[in-house]
């Protein structure tokens, strides 16, 4: 095996090491995602939850959501938002080095400066989704190649 296949296999390795934790109530959304992996090829496994209670409930679970993975993560959703989402994470030891991207559709200064006071690895806002979540998905990509991540 040359150098190249090597790194390349290692690489491989590496992608689907990290998972994704999606926590999004709205199907459309959750499809797009799911979708726009599939069409850049990454086979990252990808899990869904539709609230703040019950990706709380999976993370707790461990069985279901594993090391090391990167949550996208809605604020507005029923039962339990982001933002209160993010509060139990940053407070509970087990949770609290989770690498967090918030998928949003708000623009307010007010949510931005909120959320990077959770310490948000980075603000998105979901505009033209089909457009821009290529994009999104490549730098999570990106991201989860170069980044070391928390096992």
């Amino acid at each position: 095996m040359t150098m190249t296949e090597q790194a390349k296999k290692m690489e491989n390795k590496a992608d689907k090491d990290v998972m994704l934790f999606l926590v999004e109530d709205d199907d459309v959304d959750a499809m797009a995602v799911t979708r726009a992996l599939k069409q850049l090829k990454i086979l990252n496994p990808v899990v869904r939850a539709r609230d703040g209670v019950e990706a709380l409930e999976m993370l707790r679970a461990e069985n279901v959501v594993r090391k090391p993975f990167v949550i996208l993560l809605d604020i507005n959703m029923p039962r339990m938002n982001g933002f209160e989402f993010m509060e139990v994470v940053r407070q509970d030891p087990a949770l609290s080095s989770s690498v967090i991207f918030v998928l949003t559709t708000s623009e307010s200064d007010q949510d931005k400066f909120a959320a990077y006071q959770k310490h948000v690895a980075g603000y998105i806002v979901k505009q033209r989704m089909e457009e821009g979540l290529l994009d999104i998905i490549k730098m999570l990509n990106l991201y989860w190649k170069v980044v070391q991540l928390p096992h």
